[in-house]
């Protein structure tokens, strides 16, 4: 049986004036990450590079936090009563964690990071789950059209200002975790499996953790200005033969499907049960849907993609309040906006 030896480490850097001290336990040496966790880091990183948001680093660090927390999810199921996904169980060397319930001033989940690596910040979540084995392009799709999951990916919303310098992703079983993090890995970056891993420079942990510190309010200012930059100006249309044309070089620079709408266009939400399927297949599925109360159901076709859908409306806050409903049954039901 594998076993991984855990080591504790403690680094001081001064820069500036400023001393940061690093402690906690290193990565082992063995960690790689899976082929869909690349797969799913390139796709992440091309839809940044979209609105010209420059591509995070895959930290080592946060790959194992991912890791560990994919795993435990799976294993243990920690989300249980009123603890939800970000929760971790008390079955191994992490010390246990029921959020929201357990968060407070001076215990957070989102220092598992500095709990359980030399990453000397806190970092964020999401995460994805699906009752049956994940595919890479589902869990990429509903992560850029729901806007809470898409508001990590491009540093919008609450994150806007907040420029990511690393980024952890785990693909196990039915779950699909991503932490995000302000500040660059001491770890360095992670490589995957089967791949020579890199050979970084001896000063290579004092140049991160040096840039760590440099992180400042004009980083965050200059960030803002590219959010700013890259948002689509409002072009009015050019009217020709009584047919209204957009110019040219204002469809080459907006995206076929941008995550963040400017329009005024009405907008249908779909509660989603099932994706991935044959068309044969979701047809019997949307015909048993019927016989069981969901007479609504319907497939949807889009993006080369087949879905299932048990509910729809305009409204918000109606098709919210049903989803609530339908997870009682389909537990991995999500929200698709078209």
């Amino acid at each position: 049986m594998a076993a991984f030896i855990m080591l504790t480490s403690s680094i001081h850097v001064t820069s500036g004036g400023q001393t940061l001290v690093i402690q906690g336990k290193r990565v082992p040496v063995n960690f790689c990450v899976s082929q869909p966790v690349m797969e799913l880091y390139n796709r992440i990183n091309e839809y940044r590079q979209i609105y010209d948001l420059p591509p995070v680093h895959l930290s080592k660090s946060l790959c194992y936090v991912a890791s560990l927390h994919a795993k435990d999810l799976s294993l243990h199921h920690p989300d249980k009563g009123p603890c939800n996904f970000h929760s971790w169980s008390g079955q191994s060397f992490w010390k246990p964690f029921c959020y929201p319930k357990d968060e407070n001033k001076k215990s957070s989940v989102w220092d598992k990071p500095r709990e359980l690596t030399t990453y000397p910040s806190r970092a964020y979540e999401i995460v994805y789950w699906e009752n049956a084995p994940l595919v890479t392009d589902t869990v990429f799709m509903v992560w850029k059209t729901e806007t809470y999951f898409n508001s990590f990916l491009l540093n919008s919303g609450k994150w806007q200002g907040k420029p990511w310098n690393a980024i952890g992703i785990s693909v196990y079983e039915n779950y699909a975790c991503a932490w995000f993090g302000e500040v660059p890995d001491p770890e360095g970056d992670a490589w995957a499996c089967g791949s020579k891993p890199p050979v970084p420079a001896k000063d290579t942990l004092k140049r991160l953790v040096r840039d760590t510190l440099r992180h400042s309010v004009k980083d965050t200012l200059k960030h803002t200005a590219i959010i700013k930059k890259t948002r689509p100006a409002k072009v009015k249309p050019v009217k020709t033969d009584s047919v209204a044309v957009k110019p040219a070089d204002t469809l080459a620079r907006v995206p076929a499907e941008p995550a963040v709408r400017n329009d005024t266009a009405v907008k249908t939400y779909y509660i989603i049960v099932k994706t991935n399927l044959t068309m044969e297949t979701a047809a019997k599925l949307v015909n048993s849907l019927k016989e069981k109360d969901y007479p609504g159901a319907k497939v949807i076709t889009k993006d080369d993609k087949i879905r299932v859908s048990v509910f729809e409306s305009s409204s918000k806050p109606e098709v919210m309040a049903k989803l609530k409903e339908v997870k009682k049954t389909y537990r991995d039901a999500w929200l698709y906006k078209n």
